[in-house]
């Protein structure tokens, strides 16, 4: 057993070659302009967590979801305060979500659904080089996940030159 922290923070596929399965996440890394499969595979980890999460409380409620709501309260809160729940859902959401709902709150796919990049990958290249702000603080990590309501504190940073409406780069969209 190895010492020291874990630092892989995702879990590879079991069987490596299963066409459909690479086809399914090659379409998934295009479309969010993922930089590897890994950003993929650490999503997938992250809503197995998230499942393992709303299993573990609603077993320890014996099924009654009312009372497992009220004992994860603070677990819904946050997943609704990052925008993978809405407002009124519940518990039993949590089971039914999928890669796409945490691929969605990425900083990097919100920064390109709010038109600060032409392509998802794009927006992550304004992201790595600190054009991009959120609430004025610069953020060079696109894997970052973005809070609902920092949503539309998305923009480029005052010193960029990016900040300028007629940037070659962004006249392209208009």
């Amino acid at each position: 057993m190895a010492l020291g922290n874990n630092t892989k923070f995702y879990e590879t596929p079991n069987h490596p070659f299963q066409g459909e399965r690479i086809a399914a996440e090659g379409d998934l890394v295009s479309r969010y302009g993922l930089a590897n499969k890994e950003e993929l595979w650490r999503a997938q980890s992250e809503l197995r967590d998230y499942r393992r999460e709303a299993r573990r409380l609603i077993g320890e409620a014996q099924g009654d979801t009312d009372v497992a709501a009220e004992a994860g309260s603070e677990f819904l809160a946050r997943l609704k305060r990052i925008g993978v729940l809405g407002d009124g859902d519940s518990l039993d959401d949590v089971l039914s979500l999928d890669e796409t709902d945490i691929l969605e709150r990425r900083l990097q796919t919100v920064a390109y659904r709010n038109g600060l990049g032409n392509t998802p990958k794009q927006a992550r290249q304004f992201i790595a080089h600190g054009h991009v702000t959120v609430d004025g603080a610069r953020v060079s990590a696109p894997s970052t996940k973005v809070d609902v309501a920092d949503e539309d504190l998305l923009e480029f940073d005052e010193t960029s030159p990016l900040a300028d409406d007629l940037h070659p780069e962004r006249a392209e969209g208009q």
